[in-house]
């Protein structure tokens, strides 16, 4: 982890309220699916946790929703040419084993963009079935990305396009055939209890990337704290994001 200026090369909306920010660093960073950044804002106490979506090199992309004075001032703020702090790569990101070859990706709203380092780290090499909820065609996006899975169900909540639905009830349709070794998600947490409660007892692993406020990134601030199963607590940002399903309580 370490912290960089990096110089932004691209910061557009690419869906409702859904911005896309690439920026490159002086060097090459090695980032595992599902860790993330913290990207500082002038003008706002605290960085932005945002999950990163591609890292090629020294090339980085994220992407945010508009919510709160800090990714407001970020999507309006800066432009392509101007510097930007950034804290990365932050927290342990997802594993599949080699084992595990047949990989089913679940996920929600902004929830889909850790995923979406999944499907680019996996492609080729696993068997990719990736199912990803939306509000509505207005937020929709990067449909380039989620096209690398073997097989994609986009589902929205109005059913303005593709399946009428969650991401949830759309993979649980199909996990007979699907037959999966592992379950990839992110997302609300509303999602991840319907995700738990209808994989409960089919005996699959399933992990999750918990979206929680965060203060620091680092584990520091103890703002981030979940509770697990066993009783313990942990820090999403230090301990997570990822965790295994069965193990936290949400």
């Amino acid at each position: 982890m370490r912290e960089v200026t990096a110089t932004i090369l691209e910061n557009i909306r690419i869906a409702e309220n859904i911005y896309s920010l690439t920026f490159a660093t002086d060097e090459e960073f090695s980032v595992r699916p599902g860790q993330f950044c913290m990207v500082g804002v002038n003008g706002y106490p605290l960085r932005r946790p945002i999950a990163v979506c591609k890292a090629e090199g020294e090339r980085i992309t994220v992407c945010y929703q508009l919510k709160g004075g800090g990714t407001y001032i970020l999507a309006e703020n800066y432009k392509q040419g101007e510097k930007l702090s950034v804290l990365l790569p932050l927290g342990n990101g997802f594993y599949v084993e080699e084992k595990e070859r047949r990989v089913a990706l679940v996920g929600g709203g902004v929830g889909i963009f850790p995923l979406i380092s999944c499907i680019r780290a996996y492609q080729g090499k696993k068997q990719l079935f990736s199912y990803m909820g939306f509000r509505n065609r207005a937020a929709y996006c990067m449909p380039y990305e989620l096209q690398r899975s073997d097989h994609l169900v986009v589902a929205t909540d109005d059913g303005s396009m593709g399946y009428h639905g969650t991401a949830v009830q759309a993979f649980m349709e199909e996990i007979d055939d699907v037959k999966p070794d592992v379950i990839l998600s992110c997302g609300p947490t509303p999602m991840l209890r319907a995700l738990k409660k209808a994989t409960e007892g089919r005996n699959i692993p399933v992990y999750v990337s918990l979206e929680e406020r965060m203060g620091c990134g680092i584990g520091a601030c103890l703002v981030c704290v979940c509770e697990k199963t066993d009783g313990a607590h942990a820090r999403v940002c230090k301990d997570g994001p990822v965790f295994k399903l069965s193990e936290v309580v949400l």
